[in-house]
């Protein structure tokens, strides 16, 4: 397939990896890249000269495309930026702020800046900044959310009629009939994340990449919206953070002090699957299965165009 999101970055399909945190290490994404898509680090959970590291060890690993996605509002952001330009990232994709702040500084340096948003109004934000493709990320999304709870089928057609540049469709999408619906409503590419989790390759627990198997509909809720909305599977945290809102008392101070520091990396990365922040998105309910990245892409590029090939003959 070509269009505008493959040529943009080099690649041969149309699917980015979430940069997800205590995930998307230099294993996950050099087979990501290495399959035709485009990897992506997850600098959030990365000091910088671990991000460094990273880097490095994904150009050994693969000779493709791949790229750094980064929190903007990030304490240590002044150094994420200073490791990527010092190590010529030729892609970086921003989230979690104002995209401003650092598109016209990357793009001066040659780098390709796709911006993640949850609305209308912050996507012809990104556009004004200048980013070169927008990844419109729906309600299903693991992780850091949107407030608003608007859906990926809503979000995308919504999103397509404010702007000119290419949409990258994220949350909710794992299997190659989820791609293709999203590119029916006017994506030109797909991110997906949760069902990179559940792979040899990512740097996730064991434990969480287990427990991602056994979640079912309903197992994940859009909870904390009151400090950062996230998406998170249902344990015993969850509800500790649930008795606060049953007690009315969950505050953004109460919250704080409940989720402390670690919790993510405590959970995702460390598999303490009671105590830690499990963060997945809805579309866990379709993961049984740990397979190789590679595996998963040609499932993935199969269901698609056999979807395709059905539903033409359907009309």
């Amino acid at each position: 397939m070509i269009n505008r999101i493959t040529e943009l970055f080099g690649i041969q399909h149309p699917i980015i990896q979430g940069g997800m945190v205590w995930a998307s290490g230099w294993r996950l994404v050099s087979a990501v890249s290495n399959a035709g898509g485009l990897g992506l680090l997850g600098a959030g959970s990365m000091y910088p000269e671990v991000l460094r590291e990273h880097i490095q060890k994904c150009r050994k690993a693969t000779n493709k495309p791949f790229g750094v996605n980064i929190p903007i509002m990030y304490p240590d952001i002044d150094k994420l930026m200073e490791i990527i330009l010092e190590e010529k990232v030729e892609i970086v994709f921003t989230s979690a702020g104002n995209p401003t702040l650092w598109t016209q500084i990357l793009k001066k340096e040659g780098v390709k800046v796709a911006h993640v948003v949850s609305s209308s109004k912050f996507a012809i934000k990104a556009q004004e900044a200048g980013v070169d493709a927008i990844v419109a990320e729906g309600f299903e999304a693991g992780g850091h959310n949107g407030r608003e709870e608007t859906t990926t089928m809503t979000l995308i057609p919504s999103v397509k009629q404010h702007i000119h540049i290419p949409i990258i469709a994220a949350g909710g999408i794992a299997t190659g009939r989820g791609m293709l619906a999203a590119m029916a409503l006017g994506a030109e590419g797909v991110q997906i994340g949760s069902r990179f989790i559940a792979t040899d390759e990512a740097s996730s627990h064991m434990n969480f990449k287990k427990m991602v198997l056994t979640a079912d509909e309903g197992s994940t809720i859009l909870t904390m919206k009151e400090l950062a909305p996230v998406r998170l599977l249902k344990n015993k945290f969850y509800e500790q953070v649930k008795a606060l809102y049953d007690r009315q008392e969950a505050t953004p101070e109460n919250l704080k002090v409940l989720l402390g520091k670690g919790r993510t990396k405590r959970g995702m990365f460390e598999g303490d699957l009671d105590e830690g922040e499990l963060e997945i998105g809805q579309v866990a309910s379709l993961i049984h299965e740990i397979k190789p990245v590679k595996a998963i892409f040609e499932e993935i590029i199969d269901e698609y165009n056999k979807a395709l090939k059905s539903l033409s003959q359907i009309i």
